[in-house]
């Protein structure tokens, strides 16, 4: 019998999923366009593991961990693009395995999600999936033309709706800077659009920091992107918090943010503000240093 379960290319999870079981459902992402991200830009073409691989591993865990497992994360990047009924054997059969699971987690691109449609969500919510991580990165369609991220406004509403809908828990990425100066007024209040229609359980911030090997840091080195510094991005978030209406837990819980909130809205709008506000008044040198990613 193997000793581990299988994996393959880069595992990644959000921070929330740190104490979860990964099980690896997929490889690759199928988009990969991004022009921020270069977590899949080196050769790994996307594909989905058969289901009998998946179980072999959901047993193999078992095995090592016991049936006290709590919560189960399905790397990698985009699982949700699996196909309906494949994604819902796997849940049920982990929730058979491990009967004391209470929250399974995905990766999810809204326009994958959109294909799933509100009754499929509704299958997978039945079949015990219970939240999806989704990286909205900014509600303005020009911000999302330029990146590349396969989606717009419209269809991030409708997908993130649809979630919402099937009793799923849904947490939104949003990236801080990811307009430059040149779009970060539009960043603020369209993305503050997008999240007041959808009302996601999660709004979670992370501030654009630019990575090796891709077209974005190309941009950046030439000049073409204006990065914001830290106040700047202090400005655009409390813009961004302005407008928010949402019923939502806002958090900055990510190592490249400038200062670290947390909040429920929109009961605690104006103590996030307040944060924030004294954030500006700090001298530069107080915050961290420009780093470009490695990772």
């Amino acid at each position: 019998m193997r000793e581990h379960m299988r994996y393959e290319g880069p595992i990644y999870r959000p921070p929330s999923e740190a104490d979860s079981l990964l099980i690896q459902a997929t490889v690759g992402c199928p988009h990969n366009k991004c022009t921020f991200c270069m977590v899949y830009k080196n050769g790994i073409r996307f594909k989905i593991r058969e289901v009998s691989e998946i179980k072999e591993d959901l047993l193999q865990a078992r095995d090592i961990y016991g049936e006290y497992v709590k919560t189960l994360f399905f790397p990698a990047g985009n699982t949700i693009a699996m196909k309906t009924d494949d994604l819902c054997e796997i849940c049920r059969f982990a929730r058979e395995t491990f009967p004391h699971l209470h929250r399974i987690t995905v990766y999810g691109s809204s326009q994958f999600i959109h294909k799933k449609g509100p009754e499929g969500l509704k299958l997978l919510a039945e079949a015990g999936l219970s939240r999806i991580h989704v990286g909205l990165e900014s509600g303005d369609d020009v911000i999302l033309k330029k990146i590349k991220k396969g989606t717009n406004s419209k269809e991030q509403i409708e997908a993130g709706q649809s979630v919402m809908s099937a009793g799923i828990d849904l947490s939104l990425y949003v990236i801080l800077g990811i307009g430059g100066r040149e779009r970060t007024v539009p960043h603020a209040e369209e993305t503050a659009k997008v999240l007041n229609e959808i009302s996601p359980d999660f709004i979670r911030l992370r501030t654009f920091v630019p990575k090796i090997n891709t077209p974005l840091l190309e941009d950046v080195n030439m000049g073409v992107f204006q990065m914001l510094g830290p106040h700047e991005v202090l400005e655009e978030t409390a813009m961004l918090v302005k407008n928010l209406s949402a019923s939502s837990c806002l958090l900055s819980d990510h190592y490249t943010n400038y200062i670290n909130i947390k909040g429920k809205l929109p009961d605690e709008k104006y103590k996030l503000l307040e944060e924030i506000e004294k954030a500006m008044k700090m001298d530069a040198s107080a915050f961290r240093s420009f780093f470009v990613g490695n990772q």
